[in-house]
This record gives C-alpha cells, sequence and structure tokens, in this order.
C-alpha cells in the first residue's frame, strides 16, 4: 500500500548490477516471453529495495516508463515491479505485467495502515480476501435521511458514502457479462503456505535510528484487507473500517491488483505490514518513523514465503 505521507519515507536508492538492459515499446507482444515467472509487485521503491537486492537480476526492461527486474529469488524465476502509487497505477501497471509475460502467480509486497485494535504497527498482515471499499455511491441528502438511488452491497454507508463493490467480468458467462463483487480472495495455497511459515519468521522491532516498537511485531495470516485512492488518517473512518469490513489494514493499491488477478485468473497474494494506524494511534501519524522498518518486515515475510515454495526456476541450458 502507498498512502500520500509516503512522501515523508527516505528513499533507499540502490545500484543494480544487470548483465542488459532493454526498452519494450508501449505495446509489447507477449512473443517476448521467454519463461514462466512470479511477479513480484510493490508499489515504490522503499518497499521494493530489500526484495530486489535479495534477486540476482539478469535483465532489465523497461515498459511503459515501468523498469521489469527480470531474475531469480528464492528458488524462482522471478520480475520485479513498482506499480506506482494507488488503485489506477496498481491496475494499470499488473495488467501490464500479464500482457507481457506468463506470470504463474501474483506476489504484492508493501505497507498499510492497521485497522483492527488488536494489531500494532509493524505487524505483518496476509489478509485471505480482499474489496475495494472506496467503490461507492455518494447518496443524495433529503429531510429524511439519505436516499441511495441503488445500493448493491448490505455493508452500513459512512455518512453519504455507501459501498458498492467492483463491476468485474462473469466468469464462464457471455461475453460483456458483467456482476459487482466486493470481495476477492487470494489463493488459498498461497494462504496455506503463508501460514506454515508464520510460527518462525523473524521480524524486526528496531528502525535504523534506534526508534522501537513498544510491541514484538507479529505476522497474521487470515482475515480481511481493504483498498481505496484515498490516504486515510482519520480515527473515525478507521472505526467505521473495522465495524463494516472487519480489515486487518487498508491500503492504496493491493484490492486494484487483486481484480486484475481475479479478471486473468491467476494466483494472487498480497503481504502488508503495518506503517501506521490509520488515524487511530496517540500523536502523528507513525508511517514517517516506522514506514521502513514495515517494508522491511514485509519484504522479509515474502522472502521466507518465496523459500517455502516448491522451486520453480527454470533449468540453465548451457
Amino acid at each position: 500500500m502507498i498512502r500520500l505521507l509516503r512522501a515523508t519515507l527516505l528513499v533507499v536508492s540502490t545500484t543494480v548490477a544487470t548483465s542488459s538492459c532493454s526498452t519494450v515499446r508501449d505495446h509489447p507482444s507477449a512473443a517476448t516471453v521467454e519463461r514462466p515467472r512470479i511477479a513480484v509487485v510493490s508499489a515504490f521503491d522503499a518497499e521494493l529495495v530489500a526484495l530486489r537486492a535479495a534477486t540476482t537480476i539478469t535483465d532489465t526492461r523497461v515498459v511503459n516508463g515501468r523498469t521489469h527486474y527480470l531474475g531469480a529469488l528464492a528458488g524462482h524465476d522471478v520480475v520485479l515491479m513498482l506499480s506506482g502509487f494507488s488503485m489506477v497505477n496498481a491496475a494499470m501497471t499488473t495488467q501490464s505485467l500479464l500482457d507481457q509475460y506468463t506470470i504463474t502467480r501474483i506476489v504484492f509486497s508493501g505497507i498499510a495502515g492497521g485497522v483492527n485494535p488488536t494489531l500494532n504497527v509493524g505487524d505483518v498482515t496476509v489478509p485471505a480476501q480482499w474489496g475495494n471499499y472506496q467503490e461507492q455511491l455518494f447518496a443524495r441528502e433529503t429531510p429524511t435521511g439519505f436516499a441511495p438511488a441503488r445500493v448493491t452491497t448490505p455493508f452500513a454507508n459512512f455518512g453519504m458514502m455507501f459501498p458498492q463493490g467492483t463491476s468485474v467480468t462473469v466468469h464462464g458467462a457471455p461475453a460483456d457479462s458483467l456482476e459487482r463483487r466486493f470481495w476477492f480472495a487470494v489463493d488459498s495455497g498461497a494462504l496455506a503456505t503463508a501460514q506454515s511459515i508464520a510460527p518462525q519468521v523473524q521480524l524486526t522491532r528496531c528502525n535504523g535510528e534506534g526508534d522501537c516498537l513498544a510491541h514484538a511485531p507479529r505476522m497474521v495470516v487470515g482475515g480481511n484487507g481493504v483498498s481505496g485512492p484515498t490516504f486515510v488518517d482519520n480515527a473515525a473512518y478507521r472505526e467505521w473500517v473495522w465495524t463494516t469490513f472487519h480489515a486487518d489494514a487498508l491500503d492504496m493499491e493491493t484490492a486494484a491488483v487483486a481484480v486484475v488477478a481475479y479478471e486473468n485468473r491467476v494466483p494472487f497474494i498480497a503481504f502488508r505490514s503495518l506503517s501506521d494506524l490509520a488515524g487511530g494511534g496517540a500523536g502523528q501519524n507513525e508511517v514517517g518513523l516506522f514506514g521502513r522498518l514495515a517494508a522491511a518486515n514485509s519484504a522479509a515475510v515474502v522472502i521466507e514465503f518465496l523459500k517455502a515454495l516448491a522451486p520453480t526456476r527454470a533449468v540453465e541450458r548451457p
């Protein structure tokens, strides 16, 4: 998840050694695919830096202004990419990946705002399903209250804002058939693998400046996550999100990626470490202090997750 206050983060820049670099046209052909890969995606550079450093990068390609890092990570052929901030960029760049490569699964790694009151900054959430909670109808206000013209989900409103769900293709139906869905499930096998590594994963408690979390961070698998195009730093809205959706975390990209994965029938999972409490914490928003720590915790879990998967890296030919 990347939300607007992430501008306070110090973006860590790294030098990546590559064997070659190429630029792909704005409309690349699927014929350029050379082997199946796992897509590892983050919204902005500080979320991807640790994953990129752990990858043996063999090639880079620029597609529609986005750098794709091709190589090997934890026994898998991968392509790493920054989606960019927010829902539109996340959807656009994820679809571009699927158009350019044979993607076997999508793994998203990043930071998020904490919603569940039992969770703390630094914890890593792995929700079982994601919803686009800010696809909404803004209702007409009348003397007797709000009068929405149509509401297609059972969720409670926040003032004039009524959640609607996302219009998506009906699988198995005639072309152009659409339906509204709210929840998009992650891959069940990937979720089970994430659950298997939770007891032994090592998470960081202190940042590089010596600031330490009050609680030892932990990994939480299951539950719900929600995404929308706004940065949330408001206690009342956070409480509504928890009461209405029982979401552990909220961000600005994951549900968009989940929708693209659903439409293309590609397995998907997301790891989101809590950088702040979305307005629920005392004092200032915590992202400036613990954003990089949260990003590193998410990346550490993703690496352990990939290690736990059966190796898929192709055998190199002489």
